[in-house]
């Protein structure tokens, strides 16, 4: 039977601590993005942002909540924005917050983007962002559009350096 070396055997205390620190420090704020999270996806639902008829009643403008919403998300996120940069605000690793310069190039990644991201809308009825919370709400179901999205996700990387770009 053949044993790997551990590469901290010769480790003092101090630095296996310290990595075991480290490492309950990255649990703990993986837990709270996940109750976040959760929260985050119980408003979606409760809210019925994530609902198939609302989005529908956006389309054939019939009501105006889903543009309300949508608009004070975006107000929300400029507001946000612009005090980050003018506070100075720094990242919890020290860096500062900054957003880079979008490169457009010549928008065919835009077009096929949207257009798959069309059709995946139109296969599902529903847009990716709340699938885990419609998962949580409408059942199983949406676990399969869920991992669909997360196999189109692996297999864009996996083709993104041979995309146009």
């Amino acid at each position: 039977m053949t044993t790997i070396p551990d590469s901290r055997a010769g480790a003092p205390a101090a630095v296996l601590q310290a990595s075991q620190s480290e490492n309950h420090a990255r649990l703990t704020m993986l837990m709270c993005y996940a109750v976040v999270g959760a929260l985050f996806g119980i408003v979606l639902v409760r809210s019925e942002v994530a609902s198939w008829y609302r989005i529908q009643e956006m389309f054939r403008f019939q009501s105006f909540r889903m543009f309300g919403i949508l608009g004070s998300a975006m107000l929300t996120a400029f507001v946000s924005l612009q005090l980050l940069r003018r506070l100075g605000a720094r990242s919890l690793g020290g860096e500062p917050i900054s957003i880079p310069a979008k490169q457009l190039g010549s928008g065919y990644r835009y077009w096929i983007g949207g257009g798959l991201f069309g059709v995946g809308w139109v296969l599902t009825g529903d847009r990716p962002g709340p699938l885990f919370a419609l998962i949580g709400s409408e059942g199983p179901v949406f676990a399969v559009v869920a991992v669909a999205a997360l196999v189109g996700t692996w297999t864009y990387g996996y083709l993104r350096p041979r995309l146009p770009h």
